[in-house]
């Protein structure tokens, strides 16, 4: 069921992700680089890769950080983080990460 709400979810909103504005996003970026590298390349094994992820994953699971569905180890460091993003906020940070190159 959690699944289905979710693609439900990611779905509906899709529309919304083209307002994600990529340089608004980097500049929004500093307090996710220090965990998530300078070129979305993570720092540690236990922090994910942001750079290539698609932005509408990215922008569901600041999302969820931030309305408490997502739990787990890495929700007591994100949840923080996520408080205070508007969903603008989110967007822009998807774009920005969405459009790094993977391999870097």
């Amino acid at each position: 069921m959690k699944l289905l709400l979710t693609t439900l979810l990611i779905c509906g909103m899709s529309s919304a992700y083209a307002a994600g504005d990529a340089a608004a996003g980097k500049n929004k970026a500093a307090v996710c680089i220090a965990c998530h590298g300078p070129n979305g390349v993570s720092i540690a094994p236990t922090y994910p890769n942001l750079a290539g992820q698609k932005a509408e994953y990215i922008a569901a699971q600041l999302k969820a950080y931030k309305s408490g569905e997502r739990k787990g180890a890495s929700a007591a460091i994100m949840a923080p983080m996520a408080a205070g993003l508007s969903d603008q906020d989110m967007l822009d940070l998807a774009a920005f990460f969405s459009e790094m190159d993977a391999a870097k």
